[in-house]
């Protein structure tokens, strides 16, 4: 390989969902036009466009729900169902010329710089090789259904299996004893919606979920019009974001000695709000004892339903909170030794996150000097300069990386992250460099900052609810899901970090032939 070698493209940005349609504008934008998308799935929209089980949509409103660069006023409802919110995405690809860049049916499963060349190898599934000078990783928050239930007998099942993640639309469920593994968010909208028309739900749940009320309606035309005046939809929007920002400031920046006991009290009393709430929405006392929660609201993602408390009403739903034992060919055995038949089981028992060391395989990211991202994670911790950027990983970026999440609504934080990377590469290229890498000690100064900063919510999580499980706090006990800043701190940084916190290089070794 010689230094006149030269990769198939300038950048290859992994993943069509959100995070990779934001990435991609934002190259055309800053004019770095050689670029592809690399899209496992036949169209954009991530998680969008794969998942289309009854009941998808979005838990915050659509005002924030959207990228800043594409502003949509008609949106029909407060909280969209999935297929508008995937059109949306699909629209959005082709209007700043992304769709026509994307290479669909292509999955990468291994990363490799090449150090000779400068460039990096992306190794697809089937054995093909696209070689791209830098790369940014734009794969989603949950980065794949979890294989492994965690219960005897899965794969003995004989009936039905579903999962919300490839839900099959043409089994009719019309009438069927179903039973459903997990009340996470999709389980609050797949249960409320199939409820009316199975013959029995049966719902197993280890953890129970805060379910509050949702405040949605269609929007009327008149509101779609006042939204339609330029300004209002960020003025809106920004406002949203000024009181989400303060919050988190307020909750990371006081000692905690103050904020402890605060944190103490405000659990308790939502706590107490939400015993209430239940009293007057389920019916039966015993399912509405299954139903409470013994955490705090912020433990576990909270979601918003008008309808799946109410769904325990029914006299065709039962919860059952006892733990399963195995799953049997015909159904599922709890630990009292009770056997419920099943026509269909529906697995919504959640993905691997970003935020968790085990998501990451060894040997699928390989960088300098046999760097290897997966080990350096359980090893070290999950760490990353301004949630993006690793030492070792020249000319790579991730969006979805190590304390991103702000509090913001998913889109205002990947166009955030692109950001970050897009400056990157634009001052490599202005140097007229072939590599830029963060700078160790940037980074190290950068993580002691934010693990210090983090001290309340590791307290929260780990501390006052360390009794409950959530992708929250991960296996090595970090709060690794939530940036420990307000949003505009956090976008400042990835807008004004120091240029000088990358090194930029121009050498490329030469292999001499034999």
């Amino acid at each position: 390989m010689t230094n006149s070698e030269k990769p198939e493209y300038e950048v290859a940005v992994i993943g069509a969902g959100p995070g990779g349609i934001a990435a991609a504008v934002k190259l055309r934008k800053a004019g770095i036009d050689d670029f592809v998308v690399l899209e496992r799935a036949d169209e954009v929209g991530g998680s969008w466009h794969e998942n289309h089980y009854p009941g998808l949509g979005v838990d915050i409103p659509a005002l924030a729900y959207q990228y800043s660069f594409a502003r949509k006023a008609d949106w029909s409802r407060v909280f969209p169902f999935g297929p508008e919110v995937k059109q949306y995405h699909v629209e959005v690809a082709h209007k700043f010329g992304v769709h026509e860049r994307v290479r669909f049916g292509v999955e990468v499963e291994r990363e490799e710089w090449d150090e000779d060349a400068g460039y990096w190898k992306l190794h697809l599934v089937g054995g093909a090789v696209v070689t791209a000078r830098f790369v940014i990783s734009a794969v989603g928050a949950f980065v794949r259904p979890k294989a492994d239930v965690g219960i005897p007998g899965a794969s003995t099942f004989k009936g039905k299996v579903l999962r919300p993640s490839s839900w099959d639309d043409e089994y009719d469920l019309t009438g069927k004893r179903v039973g459903i593994i997990g009340t996470g968010a999709s389980a609050v909208q797949i249960i409320p919606t199939i409820a009316p028309r199975v013959g029995q739900l049966t719902v197993f749940q280890r953890t129970p979920v805060w379910s509050l009320p949702k405040p949605d309606f269609q929007v009327p035309g008149v509101a779609q019009r006042v939204l339609s005046v330029p300004g209002v939809q960020p003025l809106l929007h920004g406002s949203a974001l000024v009181v989400v920002d303060l919050l988190l400031r307020a909750i990371v920046g006081a000692p905690g000695t103050a904020v402890r006991p605060v944190m103490d009290r405000f659990d308790s009393g939502c706590q107490s709000l939400y015993r209430r709430y239940l009293s007057r929405t389920v019916t039966d006392p015993v399912t509405r004892a299954g139903l409470t929660p013994n955490f705090g609201v912020l433990a576990k993602r909270p979601t918003l339903s008008n309808g799946y408390l109410r769904a325990y009403n029914r006299d065709n739903v039962e919860l059952v909170t006892r733990q399963i034992e195995t799953i049997t060919p015909t159904g599922v055995r709890t630990g009292d030794q009770r056997l419920h038949k099943f026509d269909a089981l529906i697995l919504a028992t959640g993905y691997e996150v970003f935020s968790d060391p085990e998501t990451y395989r060894p040997g699928t990211v390989l960088g300098r000097n046999g760097f290897d991202l997966a080990k350096f994670y359980n090893e070290e911790g999950l760490q990353a300069y301004q949630s993006v950027s690793v030492p070792g990983l020249p000319n790579r970026w991730t969006l979805v990386g190590p304390y991103s999440w702000t509090g913001s609504g998913w889109h205002a934080f990947v166009e955030m992250t692109a950001d970050h990377a897009v400056r990157a590469i634009g001052e490599t290229r202005r140097r007229a460099a072939v590599w830029c890498e963060v700078r160790k000690d940037a980074a190290d100064a950068y993580h002691r900052q934010v693990h210090r900063r983090g001290e309340s919510l590791r307290y929260y999580l780990a501390d006052l609810n360390g009794h409950v499980p959530t992708y929250y706090r991960n296996s090595q006990g970090d709060s690794t899901y939530v940036r420990p800043s307000g949003f505009f701190e956090a976008r400042r940084g990835s807008r004004r970090f120091p240029l000088e916190d990358y090194q930029y290089g121009s050498r490329v070794v030469a292999t001499v032939p034999a």
